[in-house]
């Protein structure tokens, strides 16, 4: 199945149903009068968080949405019949979001979670309802209030404990293989892993889940490789799992170009507590691994654990890192850490890139790439509202309590993000 995070749809609540317009006539009865009945009320907008979905391709190719309208009202007052309720099922995490993708209008973070998104209008009155003393036999009536529609994002953020991050090829899916029963694609080629995947790990009599996104590169936030629009995924865990190819040939630089793009990317991610891993340590000498786990001290103000995912070497150290920085989290905040809205920005056609010196930039009021010399760059090639090939924007805080995010202490030491802490873990500002 394919794996798809995000989707526009387009939702519309029921109508309500006409009154009717009546007269009793019946046989051997002297009086007659009104008797029109009143209309149904229209069907709800239902949005219901499921177990066991992981994706949202349902809404890829059927992107619009509609309750059924109330029924009309019939003689001898008789109402009509409610419409029938519309519910999308959408996988635990679903976030929806406006058309400008700015504000979060609901956060499913619950199985069996239900919200009336759209509520059905109500029925119009028949003649009955408007008989007085003066007005004997009217025959007016209402034809019913319309309902509610409206063009949303949804907007899937995997909810995991530990979200691992890296460059491409720094070890990561073999880390979830070996610590979890998921088989992602593992080969010897940069992105292998083209879609998020998740893992329950078992750590002694505990387990936590993990979420495993593609490779990062540098200037990903700005559309290199597979871009930052993953990253979504791991905005709600409680630690990062930040590995490293113990194999490259600059190891401070591979650490510091993922922090870069985690601080461009915003959306909390630089905030959070974070474990560093020396991974592929099976390929390298003691004296290589000792140089490589000094530098990344200096350059982090944090311990370094060394592991290797393909022989398991250190790997049950780091679970036990991550299950003891993890508990502690739900102590602290046991309900789920709720993730900031991200927008999806097109992104320019295949085959043109954006310019090497940074000054093209998306104008939100235009809708439109502004600034660059890039001679091949059209802008009417510009696919607004892209679905696969959107960036995420910077991540912004919005008031309310559906997109409340856990505030990161400040870090304390140098200018480098480094700090004083024990147990293994980092905690740098944005």
């Amino acid at each position: 199945m394919k794996f798809l995070d995000q989707a526009k749809v387009f939702l519309k609540s029921g109508d309500g149903g006409p009154g009717a317009v009546a007269f009793r006539r019946e046989k051997f009865i002297e009086f007659g009068g009104p008797d029109g009945g009143d209309g149904g009320r229209g069907g709800d907008v239902i949005i219901e968080a499921a177990d066991g979905l992981n994706t949202l391709i349902d809404y890829r190719y059927k992107q619009h949405f509609k309750a059924q309208r109330g029924h009309h009202g019939m003689g001898s007052n008789r109402n009509g019949a409610r419409g029938e309720d519309v519910v999308l099922r959408v996988p635990v995490g679903t976030q929806i979001l406006d058309e400008n993708q700015e504000t979060v209008l609901c956060d499913l973070t619950e199985a069996g979670q239900r919200r009336v998104f759209l509520r059905g209008g109500d029925g119009g009155h028949g003649n009955a309802h408007f008989k007085t003393p003066t007005n004997r036999a009217p025959r007016k009536f209402h034809p019913g209030w319309p309902g509610q529609e409206q063009w949303v994002w949804l907007r899937l953020k995997l909810i995991a404990d530990a979200g691992l991050l890296g460059l491409p090829n720094a070890g990561k899916s073999t880390f979830l293989a070996a610590t979890t029963a998921a088989k992602p694609k593992i080969a010897d080629y940069p992105f292998t892993t083209l879609a998020p995947n998740l893992g329950v790990v078992r750590a002694g009599d505990e387990e936590f889940v993990i979420a495993d996104i593609p490779g990062l590169i540098e200037g990903a936030h700005e559309g290199h490789g597979l871009g930052d629009r993953f990253l979504g995924h791991v905005e709600r865990s409680r630690i990062l799992l930040h590995l490293i190819d113990g194999t490259a040939d600059d190891v401070v630089a591979s650490y510091r170009t993922i922090r870069n793009e985690l601080e461009a990317y915003g959306g909390n991610l630089a905030d959070k507590p974070e474990v560093i891993g020396l991974n592929k340590s099976d390929a390298l000498l003691d004296e290589e691994i000792e140089e490589k786990k000094k530098a990344l001290e200096e350059a982090s103000g944090a311990e370094v654990m060394v592991l290797s995912g393909v022989t398991g070497d250190g790997v049950k150290q780091v679970l036990y890192r991550l299950l003891t920085v993890i508990k502690e989290s739900k102590a602290e905040e046991p309900e789920v850490i709720h993730a900031p809205a991200t927008r999806s920005i097109p992104r320019p056609p295949v085959g043109q890139k954006l310019p090497d010196d940074g000054e093209m930039q998306w104008d939100d009021e235009t809708g439109e790439w502004v600034g660059g010399e890039d001679e091949d760059f059209e802008e009417e090639d510009l696919e607004e509202g892209g679905l696969e090939e959107g960036d995420l924007e910077e991540g912004e805080e919005l008031d309310g309590d559906s997109d409340e995010v856990l505030d990161g202490e400040e870090p304390e030491g140098e200018e480098d993000g480094s700090d004083d802490d024990t147990d293994g873990t980092s905690r740098h500002g944005a």
